[in-house]
């Protein structure tokens, strides 16, 4: 009798024992048939992309007692080293698969969900290759390196009916959901600015690196992909290739994942309709960085604007913090950030309506323990992996912050406003700012 790949045994089961999943009008995992027949209730793993965050997020992904990894892989042989060693030798677990390619990690028929943790170029092809594998998938932030990547990712999750969640963990943080909840219910008044930072002064100068051979046991030919080919250089490999156009999108894209992904949820906003940006390498002008180490965004929604500020080598922002999101509105200003949040009354300069919330404002509730709320989204991707619900970052939440990130950053590179139109996702009047909504992929890559 020919032996059956786990997936496809399950898939022909589906007629009966699909039950509570199909009759609620989602799709059935391999994971839920599996708990109808009573097998192990094992979730099984494969991680892409074994760096510094893959390693961070395969670490809380193993505090859960079910999860199991059965497969690695990194283009850097060194780097699936340190991952045995240092995050499954101690949880008692070992890659049973290792791999320098993604392609071969996807065409095992035994995992249920993959993490990728990729450079940033990297994220979407596995993605969507792994939603037409069957699996679901935890992605790392920032999405997409463009637009167009981030709709065909959400677009491959929807038609493969999977599971996609981006790691952006502050929407399992519960303080950012009070703080949501709070802007949302109008005590603020009128919101008509909404303001997001990051400034870290940990990121200095980035001096120059000559070009040189890739280090022994790294496919760098791979490491590209569909990034331009170009010579080895250590400045734009592991975590210093987000400076770089080829591969991400400086501070914009990296931490504007999150602030900004912040600001969209409490506004209830999908994307602006226009940009405008400037900046510049102002700290550092003769490092290796490409992107700004100083910049500014405008950002114009329908009837508030939303502003984004980051310098790289200072750490004082708006507010005295070192990165946050404020709402200002007209009788109140809610600043929050990944240790807490705070109101501010307003002022009784102008004849205006005098409230009892604006004489007394909202103390900071601080929080403790900010580590808690990574594995908190952790486990939220697992439940959905079972439910079939979608998670709190799902693929779309998570295209529609990238939007305004990638908007920020055509503007900054064309010198000039770019508009957009949120509801067909084009940009308007501009045929050079619409060529920047996608990238030209080096062959054979495709997407």
């Amino acid at each position: 009798m020919k032996k059956q790949n786990r997936r496809g045994f399950l898939s022909k089961s589906a007629a009966l024992t699909g039950g509570a999943a199909l009759a609620a009008g989602r799709p059935a995992s391999a994971l839920s048939y599996r708990r109808t027949d009573g097998a192990n209730d094992r979730i099984r793993l494969g991680v892409i992309g074994c760096g510094g965050r893959g390693r961070g997020n395969l670490r809380q992904f193993l505090k859960i007692e079910e999860i199991q990894c059965a497969a690695i892989c990194d283009v850097d042989q060194a780097q699936m080293d340190r991952t045995q060693s240092e995050i499954l030798d101690p949880a008692g677990q070992k890659a049973e698969f290792r791999t320098q390619d993604f392609r071969r990690l996807l065409d095992r028929k035994d995992l249920d969900a993959v993490l990728v943790a990729t450079p940033d170029h990297w994220h979407a092809i596995p993605t969507v290759m792994a939603c037409e594998a069957g699996m679901d998938v935890y992605v790392e932030k920032p999405l997409s390196l463009n637009i167009h990547e981030g709709r065909v990712m959400v677009d491959a999750a929807r038609k493969h009916g999977r599971v996609v969640q981006m790691g952006t963990q502050q929407r399992s943080a519960p303080h950012y959901t009070d703080a949501v909840d709070y802007v949302k219910s109008g005590k603020l008044g009128k919101i008509r600015l909404v303001r997001a930072w990051a400034y870290l002064d940990w990121k200095g100068e980035m001096p120059a690196h000559p070009d040189a051979s890739p280090p022994p046991g790294v496919d760098y030919d791979l490491w590209l992909g569909p990034a331009p080919e170009r010579p080895f250089n250590l400045n734009r490999f592991h975590f210093s290739f987000r400076w770089y156009w080829d591969y991400s999108g400086g501070l914009m894209t990296d931490w504007g994942a999150h602030m900004i992904d912040i600001a969209n949820w409490a506004m209830d906003v999908k994307a602006p309709r226009s940009a405008v940006s400037v900046g510049g390498k102002f700290g550092y002008p003769r490092d290796a960085m490409e992107t700004p180490d100083t910049q500014q965004v405008i950002w114009e929604f329908d009837d508030f604007s939303m502003v984004w500020e980051h310098a790289l080598g200072v750490g004082r922002g708006p507010e005295a913090r070192e990165h946050g999101v404020q709402f200002h509105g007209n009788d109140g200003v809610l600043v929050v950030d990944r240790n807490g949040w705070e109101v501010h009354s307003e002022t009784d300069k102008i004849d205006k309506p005098v409230r009892e919330f604006r004489s007394r404002g909202k103390p900071r509730h601080n929080i403790r323990g900010r580590g808690a709320y990574h594995l908190g989204h952790v486990r939220n991707f697992v439940d959905c992996m079972r439910s079939r619900e979608r998670p709190r970052s799902d693929v779309e939440i998570g295209h529609d912050s990238m939007i305004a990130c990638h908007l920020g950053n055509m503007a900054f590179r064309l010198g000039r406003r770019v508009q957009w139109d949120p509801e067909r996702e084009k940009v308007v009047g501009d045929p050079e700012a619409e060529r920047l909504v996608r990238t030209s992929y080096r062959k054979p890559w495709r997407l």
